[in-house]
């Protein structure tokens, strides 16, 4: 973990650092509740009642506990999804009220095409290949520049048996 970390707080995104913030959002949220998760993959829970086979949405003053559970996970969700952003992304999403929203503009801006997701597992796997332990350095500096290496190569789907 890094300085000034905890494992209840998120480390900031960025667009260098996207692959790796997002895998670590979603286990993070995941790890809190799972309704959550179901919120940003599947949208804002609409309460609906049934009358006469056919279903309507319910007005607010009609809304149960549940229903208002599941509403509200729709806004600490855009909370912990704020709260993970850098300015410069709060301000790309800002306007939108719906948390699957935020993450699918985040998925659409930053999610690398195959093309480009290929050619970074390319040049991280050559990094990985050639890393070398150098003598100069401490062994803490090249752990991490090694564990960044395989982070990345996580976060892009590649992984390497013995890493």
């Amino acid at each position: 973990m890094g300085k000034g970390q905890s494992m209840m707080r998120l480390s900031l995104f960025t667009i260098e650092n996207y692959p790796l913030w997002r895998m670590r959002f979603e286990n993070f949220i995941q790890s809190i509740d799972l309704d959550i998760w179901d919120i940003i993959l599947e949208g804002l829970h609409v309460p609906t009642k049934l009358v006469d086979s056919v279903r309507h949405v319910k007005k607010k003053a009609e809304w149960d506990d549940k229903d208002r559970k599941l509403v509200q996970l729709n806004h600490k969700t855009i909370k912990a999804l704020f709260c993970a952003l850098s300015e410069s992304e709060f301000n790309r999403v800002t306007t939108s009220t719906l948390a699957k929203d935020i993450w699918d503009i985040l998925k659409n801006c930053y999610d690398r095409t195959n093309q480009v997701k290929e050619s970074k597992i390319s040049f991280l796997t050559l990094d990985y290949e050639l890393f070398k332990i150098k003598e100069e350095k401490p062994i803490k500096e090249m752990y991490e520049i090694f564990t960044k290496i395989i982070e990345g190569l996580k976060a892009l789907g590649k992984e390497f048996p013995n890493a």
